[in-house]
């Protein structure tokens, strides 16, 4: 009897694994959604990198990859083509929905809540993602509220991406969280859309 009992939890969850995967491979990922990357070669690639505004994602040796509109297994397909030509033979990479985008949020009658912008920050930070920053949040204090710069982090390297709301170009500032001259301060306001990229430092650096 107990055996039988023991077979049929088995079969269960064996059933629950395969329709979770099955629902990761025919979802379609959208800007917002945060995806977990590991590459079994080398584990200092591992990390969760968040879909942009625009529908990319971006990753270390590679750069830019479209990922929105496209299945788990197209991504993967596409980061393993890319980063082949880093390693002697093809990677084995990984990646799973590490959190999906918030929805909208629909304000039921009562008190008013107070007005926020999404911010996205991204790269060597505590808690990268998705913000909900009230307006006036300037660079350095969008930074702290995603948990701060990791020991990794490239700080006289920091990026503002700011797409124009015209044509959708988007342009590249550079912020040196040292306080030394560079292109803006950390007192630069920040917009809707904003993403915020802290790169990962050289050697040496």
């Amino acid at each position: 009897m107990h055996s039988v009992i023991k077979s049929f939890i088995v079969l269960v969850v064996a059933l629950v694994a395969a329709t979770g995967a099955f629902a990761q491979s025919a979802y379609k990922i959208k800007p917002g959604d945060a995806l977990q990357v590991e590459v079994l070669e080398d584990p200092s690639l591992n990390r969760t990198t968040l879909v942009l505004p625009d529908g990319s994602i971006t990753f270390p040796l590679v750069g830019s990859i479209p990922a929105s509109g496209r299945s788990i297994d197209a991504v993967k397909s596409s980061l393993v083509s890319a980063l082949a030509s880093n390693f002697n033979k093809q990677p084995t990479v990984f990646i799973s929905i590490a959190a999906l985008a918030p929805p909208p949020v629909a304000m039921a009658d009562g008190p008013v809540a107070p007005p926020t912008i999404d911010i996205f920050v991204m790269g060597e930070v505590g808690n990268p993602g998705k913000l909900l920053a009230t307006p006036g949040v300037t660079i350095l204090q969008a930074l702290a509220e995603a948990g701060g710069l990791t020991a990794f982090a490239a700080q006289k390297r920091i990026q503002l991406r700011r797409a124009d709301p015209n044509t959708g170009v988007m342009t590249k500032y550079l912020y040196n969280y040292k306080g030394t001259s560079n292109s803006i301060k950390g007192s630069t306001v920040l917009i809707p859309g904003d993403v915020i990229v802290v790169p990962e430092r050289r050697l040496f650096e």
